[in-house]
């Protein structure tokens, strides 16, 4: 099954997925948990939000947040593997407006940040720019909003 993301909605829609969603960094398991819920919003690819005691390796406020006009204010999270800091990894939202409240306290990690990120065995790659966190499988099309040039879009 193919899904083109200028037919996801806008504002975006939650939805639990089931599928099993790993993340790897520095050889060691971030998270690996089939209880995701993914994120769709038109023109990005999907954004798995996962919940905070699947998260392996410790986490650290980041101390910086912003507001997404749908789903509230985003605290940003360090992740520390090894001893080594991965700045911003992962941002949630401790309190989302109306219709994300099952996004409270989820984390979603941005996985170009990360080593290696899959769903279901298959490889994601990262979207475009940093400041989306879209996650791109082969059922995902475009073109998707993030990279130079599509900030207008």
């Amino acid at each position: 099954m193919t899904e083109n993301v200028w037919d996801y909605p806008r504002p975006p829609r939650w939805e639990r997925c089931g599928r099993r969603v790993v993340a790897m960094h520095a050889d060691q398991t971030v998270f690996d948990t089939q209880e995701a819920i993914r994120v769709l919003e038109t023109s990005h690819p999907p954004v798995y939000y996962v919940p905070r005691s699947a998260v392996r390796p410790p986490l650290r406020p980041a101390g910086r947040t912003s507001h997404c006009e749908f789903k509230g204010v985003a605290s940003y999270w360090d992740l520390i593997v090894d001893g080594a800091v991965v700045g911003e990894a992962a941002w949630s939202y401790e309190a989302p407006t109306a219709g994300y409240e099952p996004l409270a306290g989820m984390l979603a990690f941005y996985p170009s940040k990360l080593d290696r990120c899959s769903v279901d065995g298959e490889p994601v790659t990262p979207q475009s720019g940093d400041f989306y966190g879209g996650w791109i499988t082969g059922e995902v099309l475009g073109p998707f909003k993030g990279g130079p040039g599509t900030s207008g879009w």
